[in-house]
């Protein structure tokens, strides 16, 4: 038990303000209707820039610091798709197309977390909100009939915890559009 005290599963992410959260979650209960499985609480929808894993947490503050030298663009993200991975059963929100901002802020915010040591996931970025989990889905992706537009106001750090509810996360430290 002491081993995992000192020890964090960690990742960065934009995280919704309330209204968005709210529309997210409306999205996420129209998408139950017809693909079942479980819904995501509305405090926990995020959309993940890079996913760091479980690290030491004297880390932390190594994380940190690679976030205080990234620079948050204006971005304005259309919510645009739904879209399914089969294999997953996970059913998700996202922008049919990310955006230059968007791409820039995630690789800007990957090459710090390298330079600082951090050994992260080689996968094609897909920018995501998992609305499902656990969902009898397909693998495809269609167009939303009432697109969402999210203004993303800066990103955080976030820390996530098993919960008999499901995961639990805590924001350890954010960064303002400025």
């Amino acid at each position: 038990m002491a081993a995992e005290a000192e020890r964090a599963r960690v990742f960065f992410a934009l995280w919704p303000g309330t209204t968005t959260a709210e529309s997210l979650a409306h999205i996420a209960s129209e998408a139950h209707k017809r693909f079942a499985g479980r819904l995501m609480r509305p405090e926990t929808l995020h959309l993940t820039l890079a996913f760091v894993g479980t690290i030491e947490r004297t880390r932390i503050a190594d994380l940190v610091a690679a976030g205080d030298r990234v620079r948050v663009p204006r971005i304005e993200l259309s919510i645009d798709t739904l879209g399914q991975w089969q294999k997953k059963h996970i059913v998700w929100a996202g922008p049919a197309e990310p955006g230059v901002a968007l791409v820039s802020l995630v690789e800007s915010l990957r090459a710090e977390l390298e330079e600082a040591g951090m050994a992260l996931e080689r996968r094609p970025f897909v920018p995501h909100v998992t609305l499902l989990r656990n969902a009898d889905c397909d693998t495809g992706r269609n167009a939303l009939a009432c697109p969402l537009k999210w203004q993303v106001n800066g990103f955080v750090l976030v820390e996530s915890r098993l919960q008999s509810t499901g995961a639990g996360y805590e924001v350890l430290a954010r960064w303002p559009r400025q």
